[in-house]
């Protein structure tokens, strides 16, 4: 069997401008603000909203799956003020193999969540700590009848690793 081809991904500082094709970055706003365009713009009208932490543990920053989900945004944050990092690919419904070109590595700070638009593909969060709550919202079923994956390996040989 041959090795993989192995790409590695520089990791950017996420910011609301680059993270726009992908979702939007939400930072902390003061209390009593009216809802406007900086807020998360949410799609969660399939299904029932699951709002829930998921602990996770470290797994290195190679990956070589990316998914979507088609039918809801989807909302991530670390606890504890962690650094982590996410692979994303932009949204297209009308192919069902991310855009290699268009493949992008950010690194989040604690203190932001990110928003995916629907059917941004990802993988992640990585991380360095051994350890990492997130909070998550998605739908209930997301991860049984929304989880459309690519896998890379198995099709083109590639596996990414972000750095």
């Amino acid at each position: 069997m041959t090795a993989p081809t192995l790409t590695q991904l520089q990791a950017q500082i996420i910011t609301s401008e680059a993270f726009r094709p992908y979702g939007q970055v939400i930072t902390p706003s003061a209390d009593g603000k009216a809802f406007d365009l900086e807020d998360a713009q949410l799609e969660l009208s399939q299904g029932i909203p699951r709002f829930y932490i998921m602990r996770l543990h470290r797994r290195g920053c190679r990956f070589h799956r990316i998914t979507r989900h088609l039918k809801c945004t989807q909302c991530l944050g670390s606890l504890g003020g962690k650094e982590w990092l996410i692979a994303v690919c932009p949204p297209d419904s009308s192919v069902d193999v991310p855009n290699l070109q268009a493949i992008k590595a950010f690194r989040i700070p604690g203190d932001c969540f990110i928003k995916l638009n629907v059917g941004t593909w990802h993988a992640g969060p990585y991380f360095q700590d051994d350890v990492v709550d997130f909070y998550n919202l998605e739908l209930s079923d997301t991860n049984i009848t929304d989880h459309f994956t690519h896998d890379f390996l198995s099709t083109q040989g590639l596996e990414f690793e972000i750095i």
